[in-house]
């Protein structure tokens, strides 16, 4: 399988209608923003784009209307999480369906599984499908988390082609990188923190599925633009301008952030389903602030 995972990916928000609905203009809009301001792939669906909120149809609608417009432009990820592995298979085949590209996939949540059960979970999903997969660890938000020795097993499986990492954990993610490093089947290793993008790239990984690229495309990709051309300084340098606006994610409920964010730039990405709130006049001037310290906003 040739597929390549790199570069940033945005973990796209959903935008929405006031009664919940997909706002199929404003995604259009914003793949357009995200694809113009030079990011490698899109993410949709996944923890950024509120998947625990739409029905089986509503996700379908996101993929197709997102793959529509991207216009094979960039690749499109699914995101295609579920708690039972039949009900990943499910969305897995129904991306493959939709033409995506390739497909991610959340650790199980709210039950608790083995490594051998977590094995087995990925494997019979991949399995079930052609589109090359990505494994996505995010053990704040499910409690799981794929350890190092079921990450090196399932990366030997013929279309299972990498791993997002959001624990924020860089000793772990290093460990995915290092003992996936191989000479033969590429595995590709993508920071799931923003603020660890570049560190990923330096330790041997290979870009990131990042948020802040909904806010600032153009400078979330030159952290990847800029170290894959020798420019590690200008590198780096991207990395900390985007520190501030990571920093302000804990002035609301999330993604309040990343939509508010979006308001301020003149997208309309709408409400997050309830009960996730507007943020108050107090956080949304500091967000404006962080906004405009990353020269993201004049």
């Amino acid at each position: 399988m040739n597929f390549e995972a790199k570069g940033i990916i945005t973990a796209m928000v959903t935008p929405l209608t006031a009664d919940y609905k997909i706002h199929e203009k404003g995604l259009r809009k914003l793949v357009n923003y995200m694809i113009d301001g030079g990011v490698h792939g899109l993410f949709v669906v996944g923890t950024s784009g509120e998947f625990y909120g739409f029905s089986p149809e509503q996700r379908r609608d996101a993929f197709q209307i997102c793959i529509d417009e991207a216009k094979g432009r960039v690749p499109v990820y699914a995101g295609v999480n579920g708690i039972t592995t039949a009900e990943a298979i499910g969305y897995a085949q129904m991306a493959e369906e939709a033409g995506a590209d390739a497909i991610s996939v959340l650790t199980p949540m709210f039950i608790s599984v083995t490594q051998a059960e977590l094995y087995q979970h990925y494997a019979d999903i991949a399995a079930s499908t052609k589109l090359p997969m990505l494994l996505y660890n995010n053990v704040g938000k499910t409690n799981v988390n794929i350890g190092v020795d079921t990450a090196v097993k399932l990366s030997k499986i013929k279309n299972i082609v990498g791993v997002k990492d959001s624990s924020g954990d860089f000793t772990l993610t290093s460990e995915y990188i290092r003992n996936t490093y191989q000479g033969g089947k590429p595995f590709y290793v993508l920071s799931g923190r923003d603020t660890l993008i570049h560190a990923c790239l330096c330790y041997g990984g290979h870009g990131a599925i990042t948020a802040c690229a909904n806010i600032a495309p153009r400078l979330m990709a030159d952290i990847y633009d800029k170290y894959v051309a020798g420019d590690v300084a200008g590198s780096l340098e991207a990395q900390y301008k985007i520190a501030p606006v990571r920093m302000a994610f804990n002035l609301g409920s999330y993604p309040t952030i990343l939509k508010e964010s979006l308001e301020l730039l003149g997208i309309d990405a709408g409400p997050c389903f309830a009960p996730v709130g507007p943020m108050s006049v107090e956080s949304k001037e500091l967000l404006k602030k962080a906004l405009i310290q990353a020269g993201v906003l004049a």
